[in-house]
């Protein structure tokens, strides 16, 4: 099993891993991108960074909104896809969030628990650091987590998802502060397993980890439709911070 620190950079740029995902609701997306910038009455001129941005779903939408959007991502397959979504005013590039960004954003989108890869506290905050780094002055950071607690009570276990023909067999697991997800499948001749891990992080472990960084918070809603957070009943856990 590919259990290595940098488990993403692996199992990220793998063709199996849109594959399982292939059914993610768009119109989730797009609502959430629609609700969230009239929320943050972000004008048309506003540029926006979505880090990661994976094959580009978020960023594309938000670009027909009318902003100049910069998609940036580790996985090199994912941003060659993206690229055919290319304009003047939509960008993509292969970027690690681990590194300082080389201009500042009204905005950055960080969207769909694209966060809490590391064992060290430290690089998060850090990454943190490089996106409050990474905005003009006034500029806004948007987190859409998923909120733990509601992960814990509601976790499946073991299942297996049939997607193209390939049998996902998919566990699931909290262990050791964080949420896993083991992935074992045969294709293309051979078997493979990887391995997903996020850090089990509630809201006062981001509240702290947001004071390290320098990072207020603004508002905190549990759904893509902005409803107010509730620990026990709310599915994501979004944060608005400046």
């Amino acid at each position: 099993m590919n259990t290595q620190k940098d488990w993403f950079t692996s199992w990220f740029d793998t063709p199996y891993y849109h594959i399982l995902y292939k059914h993610r609701d768009d119109s989730d997306a797009e609502l959430f991108m629609e609700n969230i910038t009239k929320e943050l009455q972000l004008k048309n001129t506003s540029e926006i960074l979505d880090i990661p941005c994976g094959k580009g779903r978020h960023a594309v939408y938000l670009n027909t909104l009318g902003y100049k959007v910069v998609g940036a991502d580790l996985s090199s397959n994912s941003i060659n896809f993206a690229k055919q979504f290319e304009n003047e005013v939509l960008k993509f590039e292969v970027w690690d969030m681990r590194t300082p960004f080389n201009q500042k954003f009204d905005a950055i989108f960080n969207l769909f628990t694209s966060f809490g890869y590391f064992e060290d506290d430290q690089e998060d905050i850090s990454i943190l650091k490089n996106f409050k780094k990474g905005l003009k002055e006034n500029g806004i950071l948007v987190m859409d987590f998923l909120n733990v607690s509601y992960v814990k009570e509601h976790l499946i276990e073991k299942e297996i998802k049939t997607v193209e023909g390939i049998d996902f067999h998919i566990t699931r697991k909290i262990e050791n502060g964080f949420i896993i997800k083991e992935i074992h499948f045969f294709a293309d001749d051979e078997n493979h397993s990887y391995i997903e891990k996020v850090k089990y992080l509630d809201k006062d472990k981001f509240v702290n980890y947001f004071e390290n960084a320098g990072f207020n918070i603004n508002q905190v809603f549990g759904s893509y439709q902005l409803e107010d957070f509730d620990p026990s009943s709310s599915k994501r856990l979004i944060f608005v911070l400046s």
